[in-house]
């Protein structure tokens, strides 16, 4: 009998064939059970489901609230500070405004000054630069007057002296070449002798000592150089001695009318 049993089990397993085995009971549950297990699951899921939803709804409704409104009050924050931020510097531009004006005003009277100062300055220095120029003219008139008589007593040594011999002439010579040193002293100085023959008489020039009838020359020609001036510049250190011509013919001729009236 064991061996009628395990010839046909082996023969199976020879031909390849698989023998189907029974079902087992507790493996495999029914159907039925199955189906309302699955429907429960997804009931109860889908409720889960509806209420996370309703339940993020009711956050997400709470939380936009909650933004817009703090979101509100922090731009009526910004805005309020913004304005008062923009009142504070249009109050300091104001200011500023008006301290650049008086600055500006500052400055142009300042410049004012300065131009006022500098040509207070100019004039200042040009009178003192022509009182210091005037100083010095006086002061060389002062010292060269003296000397004047000296180069006339020179001129008249060299056209009164005669020299007739050797030692003479050096001698003469000797004080001519020191006149005309003194001269050329004179010359770097500024001072220039006058020559006045042949031109007409101006008492800011010369000095009229003599006078004389003449029909040569026209009435007050100077005719004769009786002492030489000098000028220092545009000064006068001595005025020119001179003789100055008069009317002549004319002269004469008014003298005789009254004879001829008397007759």
């Amino acid at each position: 009998m064991i061996d009628e049993e395990k010839q046909p089990h082996q023969d199976s397993s020879s031909t390849g064939e698989t023998l189907e085995s029974p079902p087992i009971a507790s493996e495999n549950p029914p159907a039925e059970a199955n189906s309302n297990a699955v429907a429960d699951w997804e009931l109860e899921l889908a409720q889960a489901y509806q209420s996370s939803q309703v339940d993020r709804t009711a956050a997400n409704a709470n939380g936009e609230t909650g933004t817009d409104s703090s979101s509100n009050s922090v731009s009526a924050d910004v805005t309020e500070l913004l304005k008062r931020e923009l009142a504070q510097a249009t109050n300091d531009k104001e200011g500023l405004k008006a301290q650049l004006q008086a600055y500006s005003t500052q400055l142009e009277e300042l410049k004012n000054q300065n131009l006022r100062l500098a040509a207070d300055f100019e004039n200042f220095r040009r009178r003192t630069q022509k009182e210091k120029e005037e100083l010095d003219l006086q002061a060389k008139c002062v010292i060269i007057k003296p000397l004047l008589p000296v180069i006339d007593n020179f001129e008249r040594a060299r056209s009164h002296i005669k020299p007739q011999t050797d030692g003479e002439m050096n001698i003469h010579k000797s004080y001519q070449s020191v006149y005309k040193q003194m001269v050329e002293c004179l010359k770097q100085i500024g001072v220039s002798p006058m020559r006045p023959e042949g031109e007409q008489f101006d008492p800011n020039l010369h000095e009229a000592l003599l006078s004389e009838p003449t029909d040569e020359h026209e009435e007050g020609t100077i005719i004769q150089e009786l002492e030489r001036g000098y000028t220092l510049g545009d000064r006068v250190l001595r005025h020119a001695k001179v003789k100055v011509a008069a009317p002549g013919s004319s002269v004469l001729a008014s003298d005789e009318n009254p004879d001829s009236s008397d007759n």
